[in-house]
């Protein structure tokens, strides 16, 4: 029998895993490796890292609801992928054979990158996971006995400014809520060339709306910055020109600070030659297919994207949650064609949709494709988004519980907004 890995349980794996059963049936067999035993809703950690959620209502035991579709789950973890012999390698000593290989580990955080960063060994808080959230909200109940400046920010590389725009402004709102949003000056630090850029060049008119959303808001920023280093209390951080040379150099103070890293492929994958680059993000063609090893497919944030442009100081290319959906639905149609004897030469669309929270409201970013020339490229604000992203979050749960990979009424919204999943 065929035997189909997922190395990820997280909204790309599972969502894989799942579509995987549901478009080939009970024949192959299925198993999804992950960290750990719980799936998280990682666009909910904003949220829990002011109290606006609590861990548990974002996330779901995996076992038994993968069971349930015949899904087997290890999660342990993987020491190691070994493409020339078709196998991953657990933590535990063990290994699993595969027929092929879907990987969707998402990044390892590179927060060793610069001196003082993250949670564990440095200085500032992260929401890129669900536990670094719960350390975050522990982090601000004690600046709200003390409360002063906050930074908010993305180190240089990182592809992610989504969270970082959210939090900032929902910081914001419930500083506001508590009374003590005049004790607090908020900075945002970003590599980008502009407020707005997100790594996408900007999408319709993002630069003036967070300007205005912003400016609204009493939050400074800081672009074309580099986060050299943090203390406790107190990020180095230079300003670059437009050729990439330091123009000035600040000292940030701070008493709570929130930076999102740059990201590189995870330790299981990264340094093999061939399925990755040199920042270990897996090498795929246009059907999500590696070229040196065909039998394996990859999606998310662990693929290798090009910066949409060049910047001076370096940004990636983020990979949001609709087009992770589109690259599962590619890799699941390709690996039914060679199964049934065909070849698969199914394309994710790659279309960016972008749901961000802004504490009172919230702002909807559409590029279509996500690469430049676009067919379509608008931003929205009002309230309807912000209840759009909770409406979302519920029903995104509910997927990963029931195994429902796409319900109609999803259909039908992809469709007022002209969107396909594959081509």
């Amino acid at each position: 029998m065929t035997h189909i890995v997922v190395l990820g349980a997280g909204i790309g794996g599972m969502s894989a895993a799942y579509e995987l059963r549901g478009t080939l049936g009970a024949d192959p067999e299925i198993t999804v490796i992950g960290e750990g035993d719980r799936f998280s809703f990682t666009p909910s950690n904003p949220w829990v890292a002011v109290g606006w959620r609590k861990s548990a209502d974002v996330q779901m035991p995996v076992a038994i609801h993968l069971g349930r579709k015949r899904i087997a789950f290890e999660g342990v973890g993987a020491e190691n992928v070994d493409p020339d012999n078709n196998r991953v390698l657990l933590r535990d000593g063990r290994h699993v054979v595969y027929d092929y290989l879907v990987i969707a580990t998402g990044p390892r955080l590179a927060f060793d990158e610069i001196a003082g960063l993250g949670p564990e060994h440095g200085h500032t808080q992260s929401i890129c996971t669900t536990p670094h959230a719960d350390k975050a909200w522990e982090a601000y109940q004690r600046f709200l006995d003390a409360p002063g400046a906050i930074v908010v920010g993305a180190a240089p590389g990182a592809s992610c400014f989504g969270p970082a725009y959210e939090f900032a402004m929902i910081l914001d709102r419930d500083l506001r809520k508590r009374k003590l949003r005049h004790q607090v000056p908020i900075t945002y630090v970003t590599p980008e060339p502009y407020i707005g850029h997100m790594g996408l060049g900007g999408v319709g008119d993002s630069k003036g709306l967070m300007e205005s959303e912003y400016r609204k808001r009493d939050i400074n920023w800081l672009v074309n910055t580099k986060i050299c280093a943090v203390r406790d209390g107190e990020m180095d951080v230079t300003e670059m020109d437009e050729d990439g040379q330091p123009r000035k150099a600040h000292t940030l103070p701070f008493s709570y600070s929130m930076v999102l890293p740059a990201f590189t492929g995870v330790d299981a994958v990264r340094h093999r030659e061939g399925l990755c680059n040199p920042r270990g993000f897996i090498l795929i063609d246009k059907h999500q297919r590696n070229p040196a090893y065909p039998n394996i497919y990859s999606l998310g944030v662990c693929v290798a994207i090009p910066p949409v442009e060049a910047t001076p100081v370096p940004t990636g290319a983020p990979k949001t949650g609709f087009m992770i959906e589109s690259m599962v639905s590619a890799i699941v149609k390709n690996i039914e064609a060679d199964l049934n004897g065909r070849h698969g030469d199914a394309e994710a669309t790659w279309n960016a949709i972008c749901l961000a929270d802004m504490g009172d409201t919230g702002a909807a970013f559409v590029a279509l494709p996500q690469m430049p020339p676009r067919n379509v490229t608008w931003t929205k604000v009002g309230k309807w988004v912000r209840v759009a992203k909770i409406a979302f979050e519920k029903y995104f749960l509910m997927k990963m519980r029931t195994g429902n990979t796409e319900p109609v009424y999803e259909k039908y919204v992809l469709k007022l907004l002209g969107i396909t999943r594959i081509r």
